[in-house]
């Protein structure tokens, strides 16, 4: 099992933002910038271009009130998102706080956030996704 499906399993914690049948959005403990959500789908994929086109569409579409949610949370330009997909063998999309493109840069060191940091993101982004 990869780590996401530990999550989505529950034998991980994590800052759950959001969660349906088929996909889960959480914190990110090691984020470019505070807000950084991941979002995945439940059904283990390890490339993000070998999940099917209806679950693609069905994951930008779960992805974007998050998305709507970080942008009016956090100082940003926009939400941005970025498919890496190096560094946990199971499909995923990132979703960042952006006011350039600097800050998806995934090649700076990510120091892993506080649980108080990672709290105030989750209180923040769920806020205002629970009037979205």
């Amino acid at each position: 099992m990869t780590i996401f499906e530990k999550i989505v399993a529950g034998a991980i914690p994590s800052y759950q933002i959001a969660e349906n049948e088929k996909f889960f959005a959480f914190l990110d403990i090691f984020p470019l910038r505070p807000g950084h959500v991941l979002v995945i789908p439940k059904q283990a994929t390890d490339k993000f271009f070998d999940l099917s086109p209806e679950l693609l569409s069905e994951m930008l579409v779960f992805a974007k009130p998050i998305a709507k949610a970080i942008e009016r949370s956090f100082d940003c330009d926009r939400c941005g998102m970025s498919v890496i997909g190096l560094e946990v063998p199971h499909a995923h999309i990132h979703l960042v706080p952006i006011n350039s493109s600097d800050d998806l840069n995934f090649t700076r060191h990510k120091p892993k956030a506080s649980d108080e940091s990672l709290k105030d993101a989750q209180a923040r982004i769920l806020a205002v996704l629970n009037t979205i």
